[in-house]
């Protein structure tokens, strides 16, 4: 089995210093490119988060403070990882609601303006919970019936993230070899910023989905309330997060000048 392309995709996985999208830094990232033509390129890098890995965390991925303390920082190392994903879309495990949201964050931290309205993003977590409801260890023994020996290694678990995929491909006929479908299987619901502050709505129009004004239209609500925009500006959201609300701002601002 082999995944049907008409361009790049890159599997992603990383290893971080916590779970908080908007505060914690990645500790290492592995990414496996796959071109159309089958060809595969693949990258690991250890990063410097700038910031004490708590030791919770290092029991887990067994990355420590003095093993990252000489490499090069996420801004160091921007442009490169960037250069290398750019032209593709992306896969990893749970990676919709965890790696691209913290991924973006980095970047916009190292001023690269990255987004993803040009990339499609399949979650292989969400397929696999759709379809049998486990983890990616357990994935890997019940697709491809092989022990994942090196878990919470990020180059091990995104080797395995591939080829829990084409076996998904080859296991259900209902699932189209097709990224673009698969990202469109893979995704929980509409959002319009990786954390999932800011959905569509049926119609296809911005709302917000969470806190006193989930369901409200963003636009209704930055109307209404125009301190809402700024609380939020200074608030401790994900930086993606502002730079859309800021995006849905200026669209409305633009529109009423034109």
């Amino acid at each position: 089995m082999e995944l049907k392309l008409t361009r790049p995709i890159c599997f992603f996985d990383l290893e971080t210093t916590g779970t908080n999208v908007a505060k914690d830094r990645i500790v290492e990232i592995s990414i496996l490119k796959i071109y159309p033509n089958g060809n595969k390129e693949s990258r690991t890098w250890l990063v410097n988060p700038e910031m004490k890995i708590p030791e919770e965390v290092i029991a887990v991925h067994g990355i420590s403070n003095e093993k990252i303390a000489n490499e090069p920082t996420f801004k160091e190392l921007s442009k490169e990882i960037y250069g290398m994903i750019k032209d593709s879309d992306l896969g990893g495990f749970n990676s919709n609601r965890f790696d691209i949201p913290l991924l973006a964050e980095e970047m916009l931290r190292a001023d690269i303006d990255f987004d993803m309205k040009n990339m499609v993003s399949v979650d292989v977590q969400t397929i696999f919970h759709k379809m049998e409801k486990r983890t990616l260890a357990a994935a890997y023994k019940f697709y491809c019936g092989k022990e994942l020996t090196d878990a919470h290694s990020a180059e091990a678990d995104t080797q395995a993230t591939y080829e829990v995929l084409l076996s998904q491909l080859e296991r259900y006929p209902e699932l189209e070899n097709n990224v673009k479908k698969l990202a469109e299987f893979s995704m929980h619901k509409k959002m319009v910023d990786f954390a999932g502050f800011i959905a569509l709505d049926d119609n296809g129009e911005e709302i917000f989905s969470f806190g006193k004004h989930r369901g409200k239209k963003v636009l209704e609500v930055l109307e209404q309330e125009p301190g809402y925009f700024g609380w939020i500006q200074n608030a401790d959201f994900p930086l993606y997060t502002k730079k859309v609300l800021t995006r849905i701002r200026l669209k409305s601002l633009n529109s009423k000048l034109g």
